[in-house]
């Protein structure tokens, strides 16, 4: 394996052990529902008592065969992988440690925010713990657009009222409901926000010149755009770069230092993809032949 195959294979360990951790040790243990196939297999463990990861592996099967045309081979052998993974972090592992017996709103809480920092590390190296994973990864890889978060978010409501009905807990659905809003939220923040920077405009009579101090002083790509002038109508150039916060303030320092007269506007971009900002494929990866 290369280095970076270990590292992500690292996340995915890191990811399935906080994924489980939020399901088992928090969720279930304050009877709070969780989203998709996972939901399902804790409204089983509290009822019959059969074990999550394993029970989880089951229901999985059918999924698969529908969904795996749509995500490709590697994606789904990731993601048997991760099955494993979080089955015996759910059945063998965490069962011998403490579960937290406390504040239900805590748990739901505590439980919502680990569930989603694992579950997008699980996401984030292209792969699922099956389950709904694979009924929105395939959504998402038809549409492309739409949040992933609020595609888990919306696979979770049908679990959620059927947990509420099954025990006949009205609060569990507006637990449940916070749980994985939360989740979601965070999935969406950590997936869709790691890219996310600063935009910046520049207007200035030198845009060569501001190129070559914006490359200088925080070694960043630029782009000169012609522009002109609404009431003079004389050419101006705008200067367009991608940065971070810290970065803008360097740049903003370098401009007025280069062109007092030069007009900066700052922009907040959520998402930023191409040189110096990594891309996040989810799902079929392999080229086709």
């Amino acid at each position: 394996m290369t280095d970076n195959k270990w590292k992500n294979l690292l996340l995915e360990i890191v990811g399935c052990f906080l994924s489980a951790l939020g399901v088992y040790t928090f969720a279930v243990a304050a009877a709070v529902p969780v989203t998709g196939v996972a939901g399902i297999c804790a409204i089983v463990y509290r009822l019959v008592g059969l074990p999550i990861g394993i029970t989880n592996i089951v229901l999985n099967i059918p999924i698969v065969l529908i969904c795996f045309r749509y995500l490709g081979r590697d994606f789904f052998l990731r993601s048997v992988r991760c099955m494993i993974f979080f089955a015996a972090f759910s059945d063998f592992v965490l069962p011998v440690l403490p579960i937290y017996t406390g504040d239900r709103m805590l748990a739901t809480l505590c439980g919502g925010a680990i569930m989603g920092i694992g579950d997008a590390l699980i996401y984030m190296q292209n792969t699922s713990t099956g389950g709904m994973d694979f009924i929105t990864m395939a959504i998402k890889v038809k549409r492309p657009h739409m949040p992933f978060g609020n595609l888990t978010f919306g696979a979770a409501l049908v679990v959620i009222l059927a947990n509420g009905f099954v025990f006949r807990d009205v609060d569990s659905i507006i637990y449940g409901l916070i749980l994985n809003f939360l989740a979601s939220y965070i999935i969406n923040r950590m997936m869709f926000g790691f890219n996310a920077c600063m935009m910046a405009l520049i207007v200035t009579k030198d845009g060569r010149a501001a190129c070559a101090e914006i490359d200088r002083t925080v070694d960043r790509g630029s782009t000169i755009l012609r522009g002109y002038g609404g009431y003079k109508q004389d050419q101006r150039d705008v200067v367009l770069c991608a940065c971070s916060n810290k970065q803008l303030y360097v740049i903003e320092k370098a401009m007025k230092r280069l062109d007092p007269g030069s007009f900066i506007i700052m922009l907040q971009a959520n998402e930023v993809q191409g040189e110096g900002f990594r891309r996040l494929e989810l799902g079929k990866t392999e080229s086709k032949k």
